[in-house]
């Protein structure tokens, strides 16, 4: 196979690929929207289909990081705007570890668990995007 050279046809099938994802898309979240109808939220997340669509989502999002670091108009201090993103998330998981008691059949250890989890899962993307920045500026 020959590369494509041609800067026409690379945007060309750069844009049937975003296309063809839209549709696996739509078609992903029509499934799971019929289930979720029919059959309830339980079976929905059971579906083989609501690991592909969390998987691609994932992807994309971190895909989509490397492009906006890239096209940030300002350089912003990698350090400094971790820092940020740090004491924001913290505070936001303690309000979560908060709250997750009183919705019901919850405990204190409860909240703590979902807290800690909130934490984790919001700071892998910004610990990613200060390894991205840190990247660019050297």
């Amino acid at each position: 196979m020959k590369k494509i050279t041609d800067e026409r046809l690379i945007l060309k099938n750069l844009k049937n690929i975003r296309n063809a994802y839209a549709i696996q898309t739509l078609g992903i979240l029509g499934i799971l929207g019929y289930d979720w109808i029919t059959r309830g939220s339980e079976v929905m997340h059971e579906s083989p289909l609501w690991l592909v669509f969390i998987i691609s989502t994932t992807a994309l999002a971190l895909f989509s990081m490397d492009i906006s670091v890239d096209h940030e108009a300002r350089k912003k201090s990698p350090k400094r705007s971790l820092i940020i993103s740090i004491v924001i998330i913290a505070l936001i998981s303690i309000a979560v570890g908060i709250f997750v008691p009183f919705t019901g059949k919850s405990d204190p250890i409860n909240g703590l668990i979902v807290s800690g989890i909130c934490f984790i899962c919001v700071l892998i993307p910004y610990i990613y995007i200060y390894y991205l920045r840190n990247k660019q500026q050297d």
